[in-house]
């Protein structure tokens, strides 16, 4: 079994409410929006980082991190991207990655808002783990905590603290 944190929006936030789950995760994945390379630096001192770039974020961050990751974990196939949408309403750039890599899951983040919805049509969970940091309109910093057992998703919780 395998514990994952999956967070998006922290715009330069880290402190205990990340540092918390981030402690206890086999892995992280970060789904943009990361704000400076101290965060994904102390995300990554806990466990391996899965990240990508987000709007907000600058040349240092985009130089080390890219504009989606695909990869496998556990036998899922996972696909992150910062600005995706929604399952019936995808932007055009996700619906090309899902079409190409026809992920198990797909994250996504910018909104700031969570969401996890399964997505029949393409055979995924997508999950906006809304948004951790302190910056945005949000009144409920979020995360997710997944577990993932024998290339399945076992049990997944939402993670919150007010603002």
């Amino acid at each position: 079994m395998k514990k994952i944190l999956i967070l998006s929006d922290t715009h330069g936030t880290y402190d205990d409410f990340i540092d918390k789950y981030a402690r206890d995760a086999d892995e992280i994945w970060h789904a943009g929006d990361i704000g400076n390379l101290k965060v994904a630096d102390a995300l990554s001192e806990h466990a391996p980082l899965h990240a990508v770039y987000g709007n907000i974020d600058g040349q240092d961050v985009r130089s080390v991190y890219p504009e989606y990751d695909f990869f496998e974990s556990e036998g899922l196939k996972v696909l992150i991207l910062h600005i995706g949408g929604y399952p019936g309403r995808y932007t055009k750039r996700a619906k090309e990655l899902i079409q190409q890599f026809d992920p198990d899951i797909f994250v996504t983040g910018h909104s700031h808002i969570l969401k996890v919805m399964h997505d029949k049509k393409n055979k995924l969970l997508h999950i906006n783990p809304g948004a951790a940091g302190k910056s945005g309109f949000h009144r409920v910093r979020t995360m997710i905590l997944l577990e993932v057992e024998n290339g399945k998703p076992k049990e997944l919780k939402v993670v919150e603290k007010k603002r």
